[in-house]
């Protein structure tokens, strides 16, 4: 019976909405003085609260909802929704907190999969630009707390993954052989021409941010730099197999052009997309069928992890491991995507 692993499931503390100090802390972490606005609110009809974040102000990119991350409900969501295992994370956060702010985090993340019974593990979070505080941190998860890899956003404010900032880092994550799962931003960096429409912002602007992020990893020579490097992106890299043949060409033909205007001065790049480079499905019903078969062909059947984002939306939950195994495509390349691939890439 294959063994379902969800690579993208999300958990911050439950105790955000009542634990005033630490919800400041989480808070406070977050720079408004780049136009991100964060606020607590009620829900309108219920007696529950909701973190609201902004991006520029009277544009709604993340909502955080009170009771949505009790291990209970949770435990009893995945037992539903047929989830044996769960690689947890939180949602969109790691790109603002400071390291005090992921040391909280961490502990509370750790606790938590003390209490799963086996069924949970975890993502270090920390700042990642490699100083002897950070790594000391991300070492005790390691190595003290079972952690399984590190969680990074696909960019830092203004600045993408490749950018040499991350290198003290990524040298250390290289070194250790450690996979880093890479969540999507609520918006890339140039989004202006995509505020107005809610789906245009809330699904697209995450899509171009992680196609971006991706496609400047591997044109960056990145991963000539870290060659044991593997970075796994969420929501399929922004759906970044429509345009693999597009972006990373199969060799020349022999046409003849008089110019080849898209060479990309690389050899390794179809490598390096197999070897460096994994994707998370991010709720299954989302893409469709006919989409998700495209990726699989195109990404491979052995780089793609399932995952729904819980608890984002609940019909990505519950009907995601029918809507793959509904798939057609071997039972073997199922049985991989559904749980083989997170085993291998995180150690389970």
């Amino acid at each position: 019976m294959t063994k379902v692993i969800d690579a993208n499931m999300h958990w911050l503390p439950d105790t955000l909405f009542t634990d005033e100090t630490l919800r400041e802390a989480m808070m406070d972490c977050i720079p408004r003085q780049h136009g991100i606005h964060v606020r607590m609110e009620a829900i309108p009809g219920k007696n529950l609260n909701q973190i609201i974040i902004e991006e520029p102000k009277g544009f709604v990119n993340i909502n955080y909802a009170e009771g949505q991350y009790n291990i209970e409900s949770q435990l009893e969501d995945m037992d539903k929704a047929g989830i044996d295992q769960a690689v947890f994370r939180i949602p969109v956060w790691q790109e603002w907190l400071n390291l005090e702010t992921s040391k909280r985090i961490n502990d509370g993340l750790a606790d938590y999969i003390s209490r799963s019974n086996g069924r949970f593990t975890a993502l270090a979070v920390a700042p990642p630009w490699g100083d002897k505080a950070t790594l000391t941190e991300v070492e005790r998860c390691i190595d003290q707390l079972g952690f399984k890899g590190v969680q990074l956003a696909c960019k830092y404010g203004d600045i993408y993954l490749d950018d040499e900032a991350f290198f003290p880092y990524f040298e250390f994550l290289n070194d250790r052989k450690l996979p880093a799962v890479v969540h999507h931003t609520p918006l890339p960096v140039d989004y202006g021409s995509i505020l107005s429409f809610n789906n245009q912002r809330r699904q697209y602007g995450r899509c171009i941010a992680q196609g971006t992020a991706v496609g400047r990893e591997l044109f960056s020579g990145l991963f000539d730099r870290f060659p044991e490097l593997r970075l796994s992106h969420s929501m399929l890299g922004g759906g970044f197999f429509a345009f693999v043949d597009m972006l990373v060409p199969q060799p020349r033909h022999s046409y003849g052009d008089a110019v080849d205007r898209f060479d990309t001065g690389q050899s390794k790049l179809r490598e390096q997309l197999r070897k460096n480079l994994f994707f998370d499905i991010s709720g299954p019903p989302q893409w469709g069928k006919k989409q998700l078969e495209c990726a699989i062909e195109v990404l491979g059947e052995d780089n793609i992890l399932y995952g729904a984002s819980y608890p984002i939306r609940k019909d990505w939950f519950f009907d995601g491991v029918p809507t793959v195994q509904a798939l057609d495509i071997s039972d073997g390349a199922k049985t991989k995507i559904l749980g083989g691939n997170a085993q291998k890439l995180f150690g389970i």
